[in-house]
């Protein structure tokens, strides 16, 4: 069995919400598990579908673990943790649920006739490649199970294990769309260990966004979250942009910080004992809501922008965020705008931006002095 290798602590059945029977609790006896729990149970799907509504331009998801070991202060999947009578901050990274017969239940899934092989996306939620998957090593039978039903898929990770399944993405590739990215926020030391305590080394990463793309596989960055006063300096940015260039990138992307739920609570906690002199900062960004002001949006993806266009002939692939069907071309919902915070990716009208009034006397208007808005390019989510 894959979990053999696992030393167990609590065999004990333990129930948790929404799976039938109850999950039986074990440990590694390593220090990368130190304090954290693995919840053993048996799914009855794998195929998540996801709403309508959303600004995502994939309509299903596999999510092989519940919780992630990354313990990255920002993520933004802490809130789903509660479902399961867990709380979304240190339970989030010290109770995770283990799926453990997904790559079967997804074979079974993807085999209907009804299945009609729309883009299936990894990494949506949690990593599938965090540290525990070097355990379990459930995601090679959901590639063979993606690769049989000749399924278009993409993964995003903040782990170079994925290299460990290359051969696998070759053969996917080989017969329907495949894409990667690997998510890197900052390259500088300080920033990373800061907000992503566990998480493999940005260096490493981007190593294998180099491996990847030698080996075919179109492979991009994702600098997500940029987090003012952290990781939002020009030259953190322009540092990204010139090493995945260097990599052989398809594509460079951003997303501005949001804040929903109880993520808000747990990165003000880490800012108040980490970084007290950004409290007022983010208070004030983020005291309407989840979603940090356009203004600010749209500084942050300048950001991106300008960097982009250092490296001319750069970044001209594949977009992990545009869906495709199985001849590589664009699905229907991949044209719309997907613009996190933005009231109209919801199907919801926009306010008009409201004008200041004309300046008084000779000269052009206050509106004309603005800066125009810059657009987000394409890969590029705010």
């Amino acid at each position: 069995m894959r979990w053999e290798n696992l030393t167990i602590e609590a065999a004990e059945g333990t129930p948790l919400p929404g799976y039938r029977d109850p999950a039986t609790v074990r440990t590694f006896d390593a220090p990368e598990a130190l304090r954290t729990r693995f919840y053993e149970v048996r799914s009855k799907s794998a195929l998540n579908r996801v709403p309508e509504r959303s600004a995502m331009p994939f309509r299903w998801t596999v999510n092989p673990y519940r919780g992630c070991t990354h313990g990255c202060t920002f993520c933004f999947a802490r809130p789903t943790h509660t479902y399961l009578g867990f709380n979304a901050a240190e339970d989030f990274d010290h109770e995770i649920v283990v799926k453990t017969n997904v790559p079967e239940v997804l074979r079974a899934e993807l085999g209907r006739p009804s299945w009609k092989r729309e883009h299936v996306a990894l990494g949506t939620n949690t990593d599938p490649y965090q540290w525990v998957e070097s355990k379990y090593r459930l995601m090679p039978g959901i590639w063979e199970a993606l690769r049989d039903s000749r399924t278009p898929c993409s993964v995003l990770t903040k782990s170079p294990l994925l290299l460990r399944d290359l051969e696998l993405f070759k053969e996917i590739a080989a017969v329907t769309t495949f894409m990667a990215s690997l998510s890197i926020p900052t390259m500088e030391p300080k920033a990373w260990r800061a907000t992503e305590p566990h998480t493999p080394h940005p260096r490493a990463r981007m190593e294998a966004v180099a491996e990847l793309n030698r080996s075919g596989i179109p492979t991009s960055v994702l600098i997500a979250p940029l987090m003012p006063g952290i990781n939002d300096d020009p030259r953190q940015v322009e540092a990204i942009l010139a090493l995945a260039a260097e990599a052989g990138a398809t594509n460079v992307g951003g997303i501005a910080l949001h804040l929903r739920g109880e993520v808000r609570g747990v990165f003000l906690d880490w800012l108040r004992s980490s970084r007290p002199d950004l409290v007022p900062l983010y208070e004030e960004l983020y005291a309407r809501g989840a979603y940090a002001p356009e203004a600010e949006r749209v500084r942050l993806s300048r950001l991106i922008t300008r960097g982009r266009l250092e490296h001319p002939g750069s970044f001209e692939g594949l977009d992990l965020f545009r869906s495709r069907n199985a001849d590589g071309s664009l699905r229907p919902e991949s044209e719309r705008a997907v613009r996190f915070g933005d009231r109209s990716s919801r199907g919801r009208p926009a306010h008009p931006a409201r004008q200041p009034p004309p300046a008084p006397g000779p000269g052009p208007a206050a509106a004309e002095r603005e800066p125009p808005r810059v657009p987000p390019i394409q890969g590029v989510l705010f």
